[in-house]
């Protein structure tokens, strides 16, 4: 996704509009595979119903800590791992949503506007 330069008009607001839509979109594809991920790998190798290991990807990727008890070694690897890399999601997703809004404030205060010459000089 590409910003304009702070010497460029401030972008309208329809089209920025359109810039969070994409913005919420990639996030939420993020989102979708990192969650597909940790259910996928709690199923197979916790053993876990697919219920179950929805519940414990999503509160892990959300945040929130494990549920389940981890009964094998491989399981507890992909905890750990899974653990750290719901971390970086939750810390890009963040800078993927708040891009757009931060942009925007920033080129709203910082647009450089010619100066206009004083008359009678």
């Amino acid at each position: 996704m590409s910003f304009e330069h702070r010497l460029d008009p401030l972008l309208p607001f329809d089209m920025w509009l359109r810039r969070v839509a994409k913005s919420l979109g990639l996030a939420a594809v993020i989102g979708s595979v990192s969650l597909g991920i940790g259910v996928c790998g709690y199923h197979w190798l916790g053993n876990l119903s697919w219920i179950d290991s929805i519940l414990e990807a999503s509160m892990i990727l959300g945040g929130e800590g494990p549920i389940a008890p981890m009964t094998n070694d491989a399981v507890k690897l992909f905890a750990s791992a899974y653990a750290l890399f719901s971390g970086l999601v939750l810390l890009s997703t963040m800078g993927i949503l708040l891009a757009p809004w931060l942009h925007r404030m920033m080129h709203r205060f910082h647009n450089e506007k010619p100066m206009r010459k004083s008359a009678g000089k």
